[in-house]
């Protein structure tokens, strides 16, 4: 099945064509082969994900430069994050997923890119074990929730203020265990939770515990600090293991 998905043409089978309004959709049959395409890539995820072991996701910037501060600490993260035995799992593009991608790579445990189809901006870096090539953003998603045990956001636009709440929702709609939301940078994410309480919180939009699931850090060896403790409270264990290469 896999062989004949990917034939498909992409300019026929997008997100965007998917997602686009009734009156300019393409004929039922063509929307059965995307739900093909879309089974296809789930599949691929759990196939090549399985044997990833406990894996911290970390979102942040694209745009981040390598001269900035939050790209070495994002860079010493990843480095730490695999020295300790957990692999790291970003979106494969440039600026902060690249930074953890080449901290963590031939570090020990597996560096991991989920990229996404995008039209410009986003291409894939060099520092992966294995890289995922994703259309559709919700099949990205699934991936980074089921195969995380913690998350970790640097400063960053709409994409990483998505994942945040995406994450942050289903925390608190109980539909996944109460993994640590670890916010690096009080500069950003400060006036965020500010915010946040003094506005979300005192309206009665959030509960007032709903803040207290974000943990704000400024270095790498804090945000490692609350990895290892959310491990240890899920009783999660790591062991120095091959490259995802050979599991493969």
């Amino acid at each position: 099945m896999k062989r004949i998905v990917n034939k498909l043409r992409s300019e026929d089978h997008s997100e965007k064509e998917m997602l686009k309004h009734e009156q300019d959709r393409k004929p039922m049959y063509s929307e059965s082969w995307r739900v093909l395409r879309i089974q296809a890539e789930i599949v691929d995820g759990f196939e090549n994900l399985r044997d990833l072991g406990p894996a911290v996701s970390v979102f942040g910037s694209a745009r981040t430069k390598p001269d900035q501060i939050e790209y070495r600490t994002a860079e010493k993260l990843g480095r730490k994050l695999s020295e300790a035995g957990y692999a790291v799992i970003t979106g494969g593009g440039p600026g902060i997923m690249e930074a953890v991608n080449k901290g963590a790579y031939r570090n020990g445990s597996p560096s991991v890119g989920l990229n996404i189809e995008l039209p410009f901006e986003q291409h894939p870096n060099v520092y992966q074990d294995l890289n995922l090539e994703n259309r559709y953003f919700f099949v990205r998603k699934l991936n980074f929730v089921k195969y995380s045990f913690a998350f970790v956001y640097f400063p960053g636009g709409f994409g990483t203020f998505d994942e945040l709440f995406e994450v942050a929702t289903l925390v608190q709609t109980n539909k996944i265990e109460p993994f640590p939301l670890i916010l690096v940078g009080s500069h950003f994410w400060g006036p965020f939770l500010d915010w946040m309480k003094q506005h979300m919180g005192r309206s009665g939009y959030v509960d007032p515990t709903d803040p207290q699931h974000f943990r704000v850090v400024d270095t790498a060896e804090e945000a490692l600090k609350l990895v290892k403790q959310a491990a240890a409270k899920a009783g999660i264990k790591v062991k120095r293991r091959p490259k995802l290469g050979s599991l493969r």
